[in-house]
């Protein structure tokens, strides 16, 4: 196994430091680049998709639980399967606790292509207690670049897509697929997807940190059984 080199405290000290201005350049690089993910344009949905889950049947509008974002992982699980994707189960381990999410107006489901009834004992089996519901009698999955045509069938694609909603009316504002999911996982990395993002006020474009009319950001932070959703 190749190490790293031994070295005097000083030493490192020394390359830490210079490391640390390489490091700052990527956050302001990763901050440029997520404001101008909040800057892309959006499309309506105009079409009602249908789901099925631990209440029945619902809507994407259903989806949302009353919040005004949502970010869906298409979570890799065909109708045919026994169990989830591998990948995508180390992926939904790492979401922490969604209380941080929804108290900045965003709810996390997860959606697969395959039947609730093959869903609800994989998901048990994993001790997950997030949303998660079955697009097996829609094209959501297909219209959204989870599942896709290739030949000899249908392949499935991880992914995340970020929707906001106004009123009635719902916007699909992001997606991302395979590698585009790599250091996602975090409260933060999720809302720096959404349009709406940290919602901090340092953040770009100007006017978003207020939309959800409560204080921005961190200013929001509380142990997770003090938020009042």
């Amino acid at each position: 196994m190749s190490l790293p080199e031994v070295v005097p405290r000083a030493a490192w000290r020394a390359a830490r430091e210079e490391l640390l201005v390489k490091e700052k350049v990527v956050t302001r690089a990763r901050d440029a680049l997520n404001a101008e993910r909040r800057r892309l344009p959006m499309v309506e949905i105009d079409r009602e998709y249908v789901f099925e889950g631990g209440d029945g049947r619902t809507t994407l509008l259903d989806l949302f639980e009353g919040r005004q974002q949502l970010v869906v992982h298409h979570f890799m699980f065909a109708p045919e399967w026994d169990a989830g994707c591998r990948g995508c189960s180390a992926f939904l381990d790492q979401i922490g606790h969604l209380a941080h999410l929804n108290a900045r107006g965003t709810t996390f489901a997860a959606v697969s292509r395959a039947p609730y009834t093959r869903i609800l004992p994989f998901k048990a089996r994993m001790g997950w207690a997030l949303p998660w519901h079955s697009s097996f009698h829609g094209d959501f999955n297909e219209d959204f670049g989870a599942t896709l045509e290739r030949e000899g069938g249908l392949v499935e694609r991880s992914g995340l897509s970020c929707f906001l909603r106004d009123g009635d009316r719902v916007f699909h504002t992001y997606s991302t697929y395979g590698r585009g999911l790599d250091g996602i996982g975090s409260t933060t990395s999720l809302l720096d997807l959404t349009a709406l993002g940290r919602q901090e006020e340092w953040e770009e474009p100007e006017g978003r940190a207020s939309a959800l009319g409560t204080p921005a950001g961190s200013d929001r932070v509380r142990y997770h059984d003090e938020y009042d959703d």
